[in-house]
């Protein structure tokens, strides 16, 4: 099958390029044919950096030249943020295009919203009536949808792939961080991913836990934020506890950002508002436990996961990482639960078999059953 992606791609910092990456790598793997239409700054082999997400043009330059790439299908993977100003409207006319060109479209909604707002609504409204297929990531997601715009039957629920490696080695050693239990936040600084409040408990945790530290792993990106990132960066350096939080910066390549994340004893998301975490997948991936906040997406995740504690107080929070930071029968029980749900259900291999299943809904085939047939020249 030939399948074009139109999404954010690496080296562009964002969690739905990576979570095409993954998708993209697996699919090809799989022996499909696969093209990703991106923005400018996107690289590699078959990626093509078309457009601007302001471009008055973009809808006209992402259809215009995947057409030319005669794709079984296009895939879109969608946010509010990345195709243009009014919460991205230009998607929908993009997805129209290839509607009037008979070119099958399957749309992931990374972000669904139960409360959302009536540009929201209206986007996805035309999303849901014109794509071909849309993938959301839990059932919860799906039923807002069908609640609100119908169309149960071309909706789909797929969870958020994993990559299915090991820890890094001896992370611990190599961040100098031997004997330590290691707490970490890391991400995109911003202020809906609640930083701040571990720093109010971080003293409570440590005066219960000798060996415990914060690892800090964050990132700036671009001019977001930014009183946010002083007001954190303030707190951090004022903290009663400051000599045991470590600040790690820089861009943080994939491997640099493994080796980082399998140093964790326990990884804290305490996010004041999201629909899905890239990051819990990314943690997941390591065998890394997570207390989260109780936002449904993380809660819904961890009940099927089994990997770690979801919290609605300070007190929980300390509670939860110290009882992981200190009994390692239940941090590996943790673990073990993680592994098991990456391997037989949430492993990259088993999401995206499970897309070719949606693919192969929509797409046409005009000869009866034809068998597509592709060999990579490097197999």
């Amino acid at each position: 099958m030939r399948i074009g992606f139109v999404s954010t791609y690496p080296p562009i910092e964002c969690g739905i390029a990576t979570y095409t990456q993954d998708l993209n790598t697996t699919l090809r793997g799989m022996r499909n044919e696969t093209f990703v239409i991106s923005q400018f700054g996107a690289q590699g082999d078959s990626v093509f950096p078309v457009f601007q997400p302001d471009s008055p043009t973009l809808a006209a330059d992402i259809f215009f030249t995947s057409a030319r790439m005669t794709p079984d299908l296009i895939h879109i993977q969608h946010e509010f943020g990345l195709f243009g100003s009014q919460k991205g409207m230009a998607v929908t006319g993009l997805i129209l295009r290839y509607r009037l060109a008979n070119i099958p479209v399957v749309t992931t909604l990374h972000t669904v919203y139960e409360d959302m707002d009536t540009e929201q609504e209206i986007i996805l409204q035309h999303i849901v009536q014109d794509s071909s297929a849309v993938v959301v990531h839990d059932q919860i997601q799906k039923e807002t949808l069908v609640r609100r715009f119908g169309h149960a039957d071309r909706i789909h629920v797929i969870e958020h792939g994993i990559r299915e490696i090991q820890p890094v080695a001896d992370a611990k050693r190599k961040l100098e961080l031997d004997g330590k239990k290691i707490i970490m936040l890391c991400g995109y600084f911003r202020s809906t991913k609640g930083f701040h409040r571990v720093l109010d408990f971080l003293p409570a945790i440590c005066s219960q836990c000798d060996d415990a530290v914060l690892v800090v792993a964050g990132k700036i990106r671009g001019f977001e934020a930014q009183k946010y990132q002083q007001h954190l960066f303030t707190q951090l350096n004022e903290s009663p506890v400051s000599d045991r939080i470590i600040f790690l910066r820089g861009q943080f390549p994939q491997h640099t950002f493994d080796t980082i994340l399998s140093a964790a004893d326990v990884v804290v998301l305490p996010y004041e508002r999201g629909a899905q975490s890239g990051m819990m997948a990314q943690c997941f991936a390591l065998g890394r436990p997570v207390v989260a906040s109780n936002l449904q997406a993380f809660r819904l995740l961890i009940e099927r996961s089994g990997g770690g504690v979801t919290c609605r107080t300070d007190a929980e929070y300390v509670d939860a990482i110290l009882r992981i930071l200190t009994d390692d029968q239940y941090r590996s029980s943790l673990q073990e639960s993680i592994l098991n749900y990456v391997g037989n259900r949430a492993g990259w291999s088993h999401i995206a078999n499970q897309h070719i299943d949606v693919y192969h809904r929509v797409v046409t085939v005009p000869y009866g059953k034809g068998r597509y047939v592709y060999f990579p020249e490097d197999q």
